[in-house]
């Protein structure tokens, strides 16, 4: 530490250190340079992935969507099967029992609207502010694993864990429609068939798409998951907002801005299994989702990076 000597103007040093005007460096910043650590390899996603499917949200998840397949057929035998008859126009529910293909065609119908939307908040709202409820969020960061790291772990098995569940719910139906259907073409409600081997790479996409279309849930759940230690808030509001956006595309008087909703765009994978496909709403309604996703993303990682972790 230095001082003016009086009359110079010139500093006299007291023999204490110089202060730096700087606080203690972060607790990760020092750990940097501790022997064989490395940021990377903190909270692995093997080990992020194990926690969350052994949590029993994850199980109960998968266990109702599996069981989805059996309640219809169920329905389908005590209600008989559906059909268009009395000059109705026919849908693609009327064909359920067609084959095994119309059947799970029939599952992810039903579901994409709002079952599936479940699981995607659930896996990806929860995650982070499950964490701070239980107070061990600090704890992680503290281990320490950069802020970064940890969102990224986390977003990607939630990602993982919500591809895994739109997955299990058409192979399930397969399955389910194969035993009580038999297997056969997809038989379509317009007139015509799409063979089997097409019909399932044709549902390989609307899969791919249905979980495109969800990345605006994702992104919705697991950025109200960095703002607030209730995960029932960030599981419940993306649910809400996502029902909210379905509510505005049923306004007609909104008109082209309609469009811009990413709702607007959940059920174009229809387009896909006809026998000539058409890509364009898909293609139109996937670059939304991504970029509204990409956007709150964004938002979460900013935020949690400049968040004071209390919790």
């Amino acid at each position: 530490m230095s001082t003016l000597t009086e009359g110079t103007g010139r500093p006299e040093d007291t023999g204490a250190p110089e202060p730096t005007g700087s606080s203690p460096e972060p607790l990760v910043k020092r750990a940097e340079t501790a022997s064989g650590y490395r940021a990377g390899r903190t909270l692995p996603l093997r080990v992020e992935l194990l926690r969350q499917l052994k949590r029993r949200r994850t199980l109960v998840m998968f266990a109702i969507l599996a069981a989805l397949p059996f309640v219809l057929v169920v329905a389908f035998a005590i209600g008989g099967e559906p059909d268009g008859g009395g000059g109705e126009r026919i849908t693609l529910l009327d064909t359920a029992t067609g084959s095994a293909a119309n059947f799970a065609a029939v599952n992810l119908f039903v579901s994409a609207g709002f079952l599936l939307v479940v699981p995607v908040a659930l896996f990806c709202g929860d995650t982070v502010a499950s964490e701070a409820g239980w107070s061990s969020l600090r704890y992680l960061l503290a281990a320490p694993v950069p802020r970064a790291r940890l969102l990224w772990s986390k977003l990607v098995v939630g990602l993982g864990l919500s591809l895994a569940a739109m997955i299990l719910l058409p192979l399930v139906a397969l399955a389910v429609g194969i035993a009580a259907y038999g297997w056969g073409p997809l038989q379509l409600p317009t007139g015509g068939a799409v063979d089997a081997g097409t019909a399932a790479q044709r549902l390989v996409v609307v899969v791919a798409f249905i979980f495109v279309s969800q990345l605006v849930t994702a992104g919705l759940a697991f950025w109200l998951s960095t703002k607030t230690d209730a995960p029932l808030g960030a599981v419940g509001g993306a649910v809400g907002l996502t029902i909210v956006g379905n509510v505005l595309d049923q306004v007609t008087a909104l008109g082209d801005w309609r469009d811009f909703l990413p709702a607007h765009w959940n059920y174009a994978w229809a387009d896909a299994v006809q026998p000539n496909p058409e890509w364009s709403s898909m293609i139109q309604g996937s670059a939304i989702s991504v970029t509204y996703a990409l956007v709150l993303f964004a938002l979460a990682f900013r935020g949690f990076a400049r968040k004071d972790i209390v919790s």
